[in-house]
């Protein structure tokens, strides 16, 4: 090397072979480093054991879950007519038009009214239960993520209380006294 003194290369081979010496040792500590950060990294990114809705608060979280659970379809009147915009002011406040079937007749519950009625754990122990009348789709509900209920809860108490109450479920072959939509399975009429 001209020009560069000769301590000076042999100070930098010296520095030069000590910084290949420890680019070998990280290259050899490099798999099991990452292989830590990994396996740490995952086990903070777990999905949680049950999947839920989360949002800025529990009442936030129900209005998704009322809207997607598809709850305004029996429980508001209008629902249906309105294309899904009635003001969140008159969600949920039942139904006098009757679900007929093998069960009997069978209302969709005033929510508003309900939920002053029930505790936070009484509300969860009812979807847990799922044993109401059709066409409440129990089963769906059954399963939920007890924040979801919660969540659901919480909206719907939040609305107030507004309304009266469903008229009361009606045994098989009593007729109602209401109209109602029949939802026994028709067979369609043979052809000759």
């Amino acid at each position: 090397m001209v020009g560069i003194p000769s301590e000076t290369r042999a100070g930098s081979r010296s520095s030069a072979a000590a910084w290949a010496r420890a680019a070998r040792r990280a290259v050899q500590w490099l798999p099991g480093v990452a292989l830590s950060a990994v396996v740490g990294c995952a086990a903070f990114a777990r999905p949680p054991a049950s999947p839920h809705v989360t949002a800025g608060s529990p009442e936030e979280a129900g209005r998704y879950l009322i809207l997607v659970g598809g709850c305004n379809d029996c429980h508001t009147p209008g629902w249906d007519r309105s294309s899904g915009r009635l003001p969140t002011s008159e969600w949920l406040t039942g139904s006098d038009i009757g679900y007929r079937g093998p069960w009997g007749t069978s209302y969709a519950a005033n929510l508003r009214i309900s939920v002053q009625q029930l505790s936070e754990e009484a509300w969860v122990r009812m979807f847990r239960a799922a044993a109401g009348r059709p066409p409440m789709p129990w089963l769906n509900y059954a399963t939920l993520h007890e924040s979801d209920l919660l969540a659901m809860y919480r909206f719907i108490r939040s609305l107030g209380e507004k309304g009266v109450p469903a008229p009361q479920a009606a045994p098989p072959g009593e007729e109602p006294a209401t109209p109602y939509i029949n939802m026994v399975p028709q067979q369609p009429a043979r052809r000759p």
